[in-house]
């Protein structure tokens, strides 16, 4: 990796893993914990998760988009960019889909109108934790990339087995 590439490598590095600690934070450490404080009625719960989570999604695309220019830049292994298309998918899917319903339905509660049954909750739960282990292991697998094209072996690697 040309010394140029190692602002690209860092980014890349610490989007991922600041993406990772912001869903783990947010997603299974404040959310749940808020309706344990003292006073924190549904609608109010449902009002700050509204601007909570809404505030978190525009950050992880922004981490997004910080992670998969930087691996553009970088010509990440294929391993790599196909953990980054897996993440890039379930993000997508929660902006497009999971969060405009779930939005919808918290404004429905907070008008009164009780709304049925719903899995929603449940799927978004489901892909964050499919989101934040694909995080760490893309992160480990980047951070060990990097390293590695620093130290040379991946291109000592490669002229090895040209030659063999």
């Amino acid at each position: 990796m040309p010394r140029s590439h190692a602002p690209a490598a860092l980014l890349l590095v610490l989007a991922l893993f600041v993406w990772a600690g912001m869903v783990a934070g947010i997603s299974f450490l404040e959310a749940p914990l808020k309706f344990t404080a003292p006073n924190i009625t549904v609608p109010l719960g449902l009002g700050i998760g509204r601007i909570v989570f809404a505030a978190l999604n525009k950050v992880e695309l922004l981490l997004a988009a910080v992670a998969v220019g930087s691996a553009l830049v970088l010509r990440v292994p294929a391993h790599l960019a196909t953990t980054l298309g897996l993440l890039s998918g379930v993000l997508l899917l929660q902006t497009f889909w999971l969060l405009p319903a779930l939005d919808a339905r918290a404004l429905a509660l907070l008008a009164g109108h009780p709304a049925p049954p719903s899995s929603l909750h449940l799927v978004y739960i489901g892909l964050d934790v499919v989101k934040l282990l694909t995080l760490l292991l893309t992160g480990s697998w980047a951070f060990r990339w990097a390293l590695q094209v620093a130290r040379g072996q991946v291109l000592n690697r490669k002229a090895a087995q040209l030659a063999a």
